[in-house]
């Protein structure tokens, strides 16, 4: 467990100690948490829904800036997502992926395209060999689900809008012996649907 200023131990990690060890960071940007190895001071009551929206105790968290600065110190761990400082580390729920892309910026064509992903909480990544684009289908609706990898193990679901628009500069290749229809960003051809499922 944390000890506070004054030597006393935390009992309970909470969500005001959490924002003012982020702010001590003094960072623009998301901190590196991966150097940091704080003991683990057990879960806390914040979800991050599905849509982006973080919870804290059951209500919203309506401040934007508070949220920023929460997803500035998220880290996963297996399968498991912690908000981490210098000095504690708890667990968080998060429902599917912890960041939502709202936005893209394409530039160029083909194998010379770039795309730029604005997240919600204002992170900004080209997709290419650091930053893959992924794809996972529901068994049984075959109802696409579009990620792009933000940082460290952490990604961003492409919301709707997005990857429908995405989808409209798509093309078909050969991936691995099979034709796809996929997306080229950064040199890097990204694999959505098997070409013959669109037949």
């Amino acid at each position: 467990m944390a000890k506070t200023e004054t030597g006393q131990l935390n009992v309970k990690p909470s969500a005001e100690n959490l924002a003012a060890a982020a702010r001590a960071a003094g960072r623009k940007g998301p901190a590196p948490v991966h150097l940091w190895n704080p003991p683990f001071c057990g879960d806390l009551d914040m979800e991050i829904r599905r849509d982006g929206t973080w919870f804290y105790l059951g209500t919203p968290i309506g401040r934007h800036a508070l949220v920023k600065l929460f997803s500035s110190i998220i880290r996963k761990d297996g399968a498991d997502y912690f908000l981490v400082t210098p000095v504690e580390k708890v667990g968080i729920r998060v429902v599917d992926a912890p960041f939502v892309a709202v936005d893209a910026e394409v530039e160029g064509r083909g194998r010379d395209q770039r795309i730029t992903f604005t997240t919600n909480v204002e992170d900004m990544v080209t997709a290419g060999p650091d930053h893959p684009i992924r794809v996972v289908r529901d068994p049984g609706t075959g109802e696409p689900s579009p990620y792009v990898l933000v940082r460290a193990n952490l990604e961003a679901l492409i919301d709707r809008k997005t990857f429908y628009r995405l989808v409209e500069i798509g093309t078909h290749e050969n991936h691995e012996g099979t034709r796809w229809f996929g997306l080229w960003s950064g040199a890097t051809f990204f694999p959505v649907i098997p070409s013959a499922d669109l037949a």
